[in-house]
This record gives structure tokens, sequence and C-alpha cells, in this order.
């Protein structure tokens, strides 16, 4: 089948990392631009491949390109409904190339190539010619189909703004239903060769954390792969309607998880939050000094208010990692009626880039618009909470009451050694909550031990010296 193609074409790729030591050029991602979009045609001249700007073999090694990957399909019981699904699986079928990386989807796709790959004469024609055989393996709906690869700036740039319209045109299209409309939900294992214990459940409520696949996605998809990696989960008890939790949700999580998630809220960071995958667009987490949450999303460069960048924070909790006080989303979720409504919603958020702001604007409660600082308004704790001070915040009567009605709860130190204790002289702001926890035990190796118990502790500063 693939006799042409100079590199291995196989499943058992996927998962394939390519490192920056192996990496001969690296398309889209974050220092480029890209895209990929499936749409259905008329007209299809079959098996036409095409290459629109440099091919592998005209560029050198360290370079970044622009990359857009349209595929155009044709077919007697093909249905607009089904693009989205099918285009998602171009993440999977391009990672069954040995020496080619795909990571992410729709307008955050990133892929590598490695060094051996250009070595054995692989070009981004047999790449287009690899996923023209593939889809058509896949999905016997699809009779005729074409594939263009482009890396010409210009045109990517054309590309990838043609696409976002698209994506667009999807997303609205979910917004009409939600969660309590429908009986059934759905799961997607796709990012399981990545993420062996995350599974995705997509709701009309909260589309998939990659953001390319909603409810109606998952629907056509399911029907037209019954065996395939997106399936039915029916709701069963509703157990608690505002975090947003079922019973068989979580039997089926438990299930397709390898036993490692039996539970999961839907709208919530804490205690049990969604699992994350590594194609999220954006990751909500808990700031504790300011009690609230922020969201940052893989485009944003600087560093969050907890003093890392998005890389490191995905990083944390990537993986199908269950972490609370975080957890992977889309943008499009930000704009659903549900948006973490266990937590607060929006009047939980304390900070945000500005360029996700402006993408959600109306989405935000009128009231709330001013009063969410972006990185603009600080990138400091301090800053950000005298903004919030300034434009009176919920957060911040949240927290005075908080501090008010939470009575002094017992701090015991349990002797044990009188080795050398050290010094540790953390930063915080003034009054700020610096631990919460049912319970929290800080280790040591000698000296004390200190166990929280039902504790919330504000300190300005905080000493421990030895005796």
């Amino acid at each position: 089948m693939f006799e042409d193609i100079p590199v291995d074409v196989s499943p058992m790729y996927e998962g394939e990392r390519i490192r920056a030591a192996n990496m001969f050029v690296e398309l889209a991602g974050p220092k480029s631009m890209g895209a990929e979009l499936v749409q259905v045609e008329e007209n299809v001249e079959d098996g036409k491949i095409e290459v629109i700007g440099s091919e592998l073999d005209a560029m050198q090694e360290g370079d970044v390109h622009p990359l857009g990957i349209l595929i155009e399909i044709q077919g007697e019981h093909l249905e607009k409904e089904l693009e989205g699904v099918i285009e998602r699986r171009t993440h999977e079928l391009c990672n069954y190339v040995k020496g080619f990386m795909h990571l992410n989807q729709r307008d955050a796709i990133w892929c590598r190539v490695s060094k051996e790959a250009l070595e054995a004469g692989f070009k981004l024609e047999h790449l287009a010619k690899t996923l023209s055989t593939l889809f058509k393996e896949e999905f016997p709906l699809i009779e005729s189909i074409a594939v263009t690869i482009l890396t010409e700036p210009a045109m990517v740039e054309e590309f990838v703004s043609r696409a976002k319209e698209e994506y667009q045109t999807r997303d609205a299209r979910a917004r009409e239903l939600s969660d309590e409309d429908v009986d059934v939900f759905y799961g997607c294992v796709m990012c399981q060769s990545f993420a062996p214990t995350h599974v995705c459940v997509v709701t009309p409520d909260r589309t998939a954390l990659c953001g390319a696949i909603n409810w109606f996605d998952c629907r056509a998809a399911a029907k037209m792969d019954p065996e395939g990696p997106i399936f039915e989960v029916e709701k069963g008890e509703v157990i608690d309607d505002v975090k947003g939790e079922y019973s068989n949700v979580n039997s089926v999580l438990m299930e397709r998880s390898q036993g490692t998630v039996d539970k999961v809220y839907l709208h919530s960071v804490f205690e049990y939050p969604h699992t994350s995958c590594g194609c999220f667009e954006a990751v909500a987490f808990y700031i504790p000094e300011l009690d609230g949450i922020g969201i940052v999303d893989r485009d944003f460069r600087g560093e969050t208010p907890l003093g890392i960048p998005f890389s490191a924070m995905a990083g944390q909790c990537s993986g199908g990692k269950q972490v609370e006080g975080f957890t992977g989303l889309s943008l499009e979720y930000m704009r659903s009626p549900k948006f973490l409504q266990a937590d607060g919603g929006f009047e939980r958020i304390v900070w945000l880039p500005k360029e996700i702001k402006d993408s959600v604007e109306e989405y935000i409660p009128e009231d709330m618009m001013d009063k969410i600082p972006t990185e603009e308004d600080g990138s400091t704790l301090k800053e950000i909470r005298s903004f919030l001070e300034e434009k009176g915040h919920p957060i911040i009567e949240r927290m005075e009451t908080t501090s008010t009605e939470t009575p002094e709860e017992e701090i015991t130190f349990e002797e044990e050694t009188s080795e050398e204790w050290g010094e540790m002289e953390p930063e915080v702001m003034q009054m700020a909550p610096v631990a919460y926890a049912p319970e929290l035990t800080m280790p040591s190796s000698g000296g004390v031990k200190i166990i929280f118990k039902n504790a919330k502790v504000y300190a300005e500063k905080v000493i421990i010296k030895k005796k």
C-alpha cells in the first residue's frame, strides 16, 4: 500500500516524539502559523496531490515554516457535519508516518520532521499521499479525495483565515443545545497514544478539550464508526448537576482510563477535575493567593501569575493526569453558560490573556467585563490584587468573608529530632492564603513535622529557623 513512501507507515509510530536534537525542520507551531481543514466538496479529483511552497529538500536544518493541510473529499453519503470529525483524525493519521510528528489540531497544529526521515528521502508530497490513502481506508464513505500541502507564507496566512471562519461556523451550531436536552454524552480516546489514561467527555455544554470536536461532531462520528475512538456515554443518574457529575460517566471513565479515574466533575477545577490530554487549547488554574482562577492558552508567550508559562503548566497537568486546581479546556467552553459553574464561572476568574478576553467578550457578564484583569493590567499577584480591589471584583468580598467566617484551626507541631531546620521565606501578599487543604503534611528529613487539618492559613511571611 505504501511501497512508494520512503519511510514506514504504521499505527505503531503513534506517540513518537521528535526532540529538538533529532529535528530537521518544524512546521507551524508556536513560532509560525498553520491550520488543517477538511471540506466536503463536489467534483473532487480523486488522488490529486499538490505541494504549494517549499518542499523539505529545499529547507534548511532548524528552519521553521508555516503549514497548511487542505483535504477535500467527496462521497454520496458524506455530509457537511462530518467535516470536523474526519478532520480531527488528521492528528492520528499523520502520526502513522515514521519521522513525522503531529500535535494539536485546527489552527494550533505543530509538526516536526526528523533528520532520519529526510535522509530516507521523505517529502511533504509523501505525507499528502499517505493521508490520501489512509483517509479512504479509514472512511469508506470517501469516494474521492484530494490533498494539498501549503508552505508558502502568504497562502498559508490566507488559508488559516479561511479555516478559522469554518471553525467558528461549526462551533456556533453547537451552542444551540445544552446538557439537559440530551440523554447521551460522548467519550473520545483519540489522544490515548500520547495520554494513556485520558478520556475526553464531550457534552453539548462542554466541547472537547482540543476545541476541534463538539457534541454534534461526536454524534456523527459514533454513527459512522461505532467501533472507533468516539463512542456514546449514557449519562446515567445525575449526581450533581452543578458540578457536572453523572453516575454512568464515572463508570465509563473508570473502564476507559485503565482504572485510574473513577470520578470527574465536568464543570469544576476542584476535587475531581476533568483529566487533561496535551492537545487542549487552554488551561484553567487555581491561584491560592487570590482564591481565584486564571486561564492561559497556548498562544500566550509570557508568564502566568503563578510565575510559569503555558508550556510548564501544560507539562504539569497533561498526559491524562487528574490534578486538582488544574484542567485543560477549549476556548469554546468559555462561551458555555455552564463554564466552571461549580466554581463561580466568570465571577471566579481573576486573570486571563487579553486575546482570550477579547475573543469571548460577548459571553462575559457585562458587570464583570471591566473587573477581570489581563496581562496589561497586572502580571504579579500584588498588581493583580490591586486591580481586583480597585474594580470591586467579587473575589475580594469572597476572600474577606472567608477570612472572617473561617475559625482558627489547630496547627500541630510534632517534634521528631533537633536537627537543622533550615529557613523558608516565601514572599506572598499580605493576608494571602498560602495553604488550604483538608489535611496537608509538610514532610521533613528531621526537626519538625507540621500537619494542617482543615486549615486555611494566612500569612504575610513565614520564617522557620533553627532553634
